[in-house]
């Protein structure tokens, strides 16, 4: 199967494919011409990698779970943990968006937003980083 069947049949860009192979994801055989040939199994890789990366798994993550996936061995464990550290980092990029969101509407509310010059939001993004960091969440 060509690289575009592939980058079809597995829902990524071949962009995407070509870096995946590069960085060692996959490893297409090539044939005689020097074209990639992807099997059933280079497919079901990249669909492995597609949901993962969707899930927000790092390359690092994903190249640890497609260990995982390879090693019939394997412990159930190791990748709870895995997913469970991920978990972890999504929990915190979470906190940290909804506390960007509270100084972004709290800025929002206290802006009139009439025919008048003066604007907090502008006067909070004048002041720079320092007062982004002070502001608190309302509640």
């Amino acid at each position: 199967m060509s690289i575009s069947d592939a980058a079809r049949a597995s829902g990524l860009p071949a962009k995407t494919i070509r870096y995946y192979e590069e960085i060692g994801l996959i490893h297409p055989a090539r044939d005689s011409n020097g074209y990639r040939s992807f099997s059933d199994a280079d497919i079901h890789r990249l669909a492995f990698l597609n949901r993962a990366r969707g899930l927000g798994f790092s390359i690092g993550d994903c190249r640890a779970l497609l260990g995982l996936y390879d090693d019939q061995g394997r412990a159930s464990e190791d990748v709870k943990r895995l997913a469970s550290e991920h978990l972890t980092r999504i929990d915190a990029r979470i906190a940290e968006l909804q506390a960007l969101r509270a100084t972004v509407a709290g800025l929002v509310h206290a802006c009139a937003g009439d025919g008048r010059p003066e604007c907090p939001i502008l006067d909070d993004l004048a002041e720079g980083p320092v007062r982004a960091h002070r502001a608190q969440p309302l509640t």
